[in-house]
């Protein structure tokens, strides 16, 4: 399988370590933020994902 040029990674291109934190709500479902490990606070201002419950699916039906 070839991958697309478009989500193909350049072999020169770093790769990011990247963390996680849940953060659970009272009055709305739990999220899951995804962020650079070593980015600087600056930088997470800007650098990072999150996820809400409806946006996870099982691994099993990826599969």
């Amino acid at each position: 399988m070839t991958p697309d040029a478009d989500t193909a990674r350049p072999t020169d291109a770093p790769l990011t370590d990247l963390d996680h934190v849940t953060i659970e709500n009272n009055d709305a479902p739990d999220e899951c933020a995804i962020f650079p490990r070593e980015a600087s606070d600056e930088k997470l201002d800007a650098a990072w994902i999150v996820a809400y419950d409806d946006g996870f699916v099982s691994l099993e039906s990826m599969r």
